[in-house]
């Protein structure tokens, strides 16, 4: 039986992201295939975990007992306080020192140019350059310098990269979008102040220009902080939930799409 192509946009969100797992746990429960993914920031390292064919089970524990100070490398500030090498050795291990082309499902990474304000698309090279990259959130990592341009987080371009799953091919475009529309969480420290403003700004850019998409997954995180990393085991629970509630219309797309082949041919 003939089977559309499914993109898979996996959004930005610090620790919400983490949601992005649940997700991918229910698209397998339901045998429903990813053949494109397109991540930015946290949703850049989630999606080549998954493009590389870690064990999702395996993933989830990694997150539940992932401790500060296994990613965290402070440094004195100047262009951002952490350094980030623990997190691309972290990367280096989960991918096995592939590159992007290598992975078993064609994954697209976006990073900002700080200087240009363009969108940087990897889809070839290391993957964990890319992704270190995708995730500097500006004034927390430092930025990345890669060809010559200052690189920082891909959610300051292209929050959701819906548009990209679309260039690579996809016929159904899924997006998960993790930072919710109103804000519950008490804001206790400078991470959550920077995330907080980024994703007012980001909310705004991605209602004007986002390209829609045929299914948008939103977990409701309102009230877990971008920084609460202890949370893990419950952002993953609400991608699941809500990962469900979408896989009835998920199904029908699917059918939808299968009979307008059907007519063509």
């Amino acid at each position: 039986m003939t089977q559309p192509k499914i993109g898979l946009a996996l959004g930005s969100g610090a620790a919400r992201g983490i949601a992005h797992i649940g997700v991918l746990k229910v698209f397998q429960q339901e045998n429903i295939p990813v053949d494109y993914i397109a991540g930015s920031s946290m949703g850049s390292i989630i999606g080549v975990c998954y493009a590389n064919g870690l064990d999702l089970a395996m993933l989830e524990k990694l997150f539940a007992h992932l401790k500060r100070k296994h990613w965290v490398d402070i440094t004195l500030p100047g262009l951002g306080i952490i350094v980030g090498e623990k997190i691309k050795e972290i990367i280096r291990l989960l991918t096995h020192r592939k590159k992007l082309e290598e992975l078993v499902i064609p994954t697209a990474i976006v990073a900002t140019d700080l200087n240009s304000g363009e969108p940087v698309i990897f889809r070839s090279g290391s993957i964990e350059e890319a992704v270190r990259a995708s995730i500097s959130i500006p004034g927390i990592f430092e930025p990345v310098v890669i060809n010559d341009r200052m690189l920082v987080d891909g959610g300051v371009i292209d929050r959701v990269p819906i548009g990209i799953v679309r260039e690579m091919g996809a016929d159904i475009s899924i997006a998960v979008d993790v930072v919710p529309q109103v804000s519950q969480i008490q804001i206790k420290n400078i991470f959550d102040v920077i995330m907080q403003t980024f994703g007012i700004m980001e909310r705004e850019i991605l209602n004007q220009r986002m390209p829609a998409a045929d299914l948008v997954i939103h977990p409701d995180l309102s009230d877990i902080s971008p920084s609460a990393f202890t949370r893990a085991e419950e952002c993953i629970k609400r991608g699941e939930i809500a990962a469900k509630e979408q896989i009835p219309q998920l199904k029908k797309l699917i059918a939808n799409w299968r009979s307008e082949i059907k007519e063509k041919c």
